[in-house]
């Protein structure tokens, strides 16, 4: 999938690479707290060969997040384990991360007619 588009628009950024980047940093956080590949795959509503690949980096590895970045999805592993509803994480991780450096820069590098000093997604 890391082919240049003409135009990407934020959402589709997101849809591309930042949900399956999320999941992969999910999948390795529950994995690292004890719980199975099929549980990873229940809590995140996706097959456990989704898992797998996101285990051995196969899949959703285009982006790549810093280490707040993956802070901030440790931390809403363990909303999720606690009871929170994924799709709120989900949706509040999208939200914080939609500015974050790495998306930024995911996006400039996948649509190169964006103005080097772009704050599309700042704006939102």
């Amino acid at each position: 999938m890391a082919k240049s588009l003409t135009k990407a628009m934020p959402q589709e950024i997101e849809v591309w690479f930042v949900i399956p980047a999320i999941r992969r940093e999910l999948a390795k956080a529950f994995i690292a707290k004890g719980k199975s590949q099929k549980q990873s795959a229940d809590l995140l509503g996706i097959s456990e060969a989704a898992i797998s690949q996101y285990l051995s980096d196969k899949r959703g590895n285009e982006l790549q997040f810093d280490t707040e970045e993956k802070k901030k999805i440790v931390n809403a592993a363990d909303k999720i384990l606690a009871g929170e509803h994924i799709m709120q994480e989900m949706h509040r991780l999208i939200v914080s991360l939609r500015a974050a450096d790495s998306v930024c820069k995911m996006h400039k590098k996948m649509d190169k007619g964006l103005p080097h000093d772009c704050k599309i997604c700042l704006e939102g």
